[in-house]
């Protein structure tokens, strides 16, 4: 049985597997390190898109996609009949969650004003301060998987308050759900999306859904670009209103002249939550068990079912 990973690297962090099992490096489609018949097991590159998953067409034997992101959205609905599609779930849980807590401290706690002092040589004390504080703040975590959860228990020792969210309630674990949110909105100091991409949340974070947010709140969105209209969050951001901090933005690369570059209540970063040293050795400590349990016959974990 053939498996095919993207990096070098994963050779050597998949752990022992069966004999009967060839693992050969395939880093992108034009550069195949064999014929495609016989690749049962692929592992596309990490955060490849439309052009990747059209290369599905041109593996004959293929049966499962194991995917290195946690989302899978330009994957489903595009993956042939009888292959199996599996995410990453778990792997991107603490870069993922430090991204949320370290955007969230920076903007609460003026960094930017402050880094461009420091670009200016301004000794900026005056001007900056007093900042917002991350103490006693009320965060509103949309997306209650196990990123969410991630960034909840990273976030307890700041002596914060919870309301956590999910495609629907679950009340015995205090999770709410997602059509309760023009309630909770105006409630919060701190939004955190962590949804994936699926129909129902594209788009999510709309006009309404701005508006409903309390003046001065920070918008942080960790999730997809297209979970917000992008126009919508231009202009309420434009107003000062709000402040965000954003992983992600739709359309990525944004374009140099797009206005929220510029800014002073906005962050950005580019779509870097989960690209960090510590990537590789969890991702491929997945792939390692997903291919054993594959060949043993046994269920593969991370199935994306409704694209999620």
């Amino acid at each position: 049985m053939k498996v095919w990973i993207p990096h070098e690297a994963g050779l050597s962090l998949l752990g022992e597997l069966p004999p009967e099992i060839t693992v050969e490096v395939a880093e992108q489609p034009e550069k195949l390190p064999s014929e495609p018949a016989g690749v049962r097991f692929w592992v596309p590159p990490f955060l490849s898109g439309g052009d990747a998953a059209a290369f599905l067409n041109e593996l004959p034997d293929l049966e499962v996609v194991q995917l290195l992101s946690a989302g899978a959205d330009a994957w489903v609905d595009r993956t042939p009949e009888g292959v199996t599609l599996c995410d990453a779930r778990g792997v991107h849980d603490p870069s993922t969650a430090e991204w949320v807590v370290t955007a969230m401290l920076t903007q609460l706690r003026s960094f930017p004003a402050f880094v461009r002092a420091q670009a200016r040589r301004e000794w900026a004390y005056g001007e900056v301060t007093p900042t917002d504080e991350l103490t006693g703040k009320r965060v509103l975590i949309v997306g209650a998987g196990s990123i969410g959860t991630a960034v909840r228990d990273r976030l307890a020792p700041f002596g914060v308050s919870f309301t956590l969210v999910a495609r629907t309630a679950r009340p015995e674990q205090g999770v709410h759900s997602v059509d309760e949110l023009p309630q909770l909105l105006p409630e919060a100091d701190v939004v955190v999306v962590l949804v994936p991409l699926t129909e129902r949340t594209r788009g999510l974070i709309d006009a309404k859904f701005l508006a409903s947010m309390r003046d001065g709140a920070l918008l942080v969105n960790a999730a997809r670009g297209p979970v917000a209209r992008t126009d919508d969050l231009t202009a309420e951001l434009a107003t000062g209103r709000l402040r965000a901090a954003l992983d992600v933005t739709d359309p990525e690369p944004l374009p140099a002249d797009h206005p929220l570059w510029e800014m002073p209540n906005v962050l950005i970063t580019p779509h870097v939550a989960g690209s960090v040293r510590g990537l590789l050795p969890r991702a491929y400590r997945l792939v390692g068990d997903q291919v054993r349990r594959f060949a043993a016959g046994q269920p593969l974990i991370n199935t994306v079912v409704d694209g999620y």
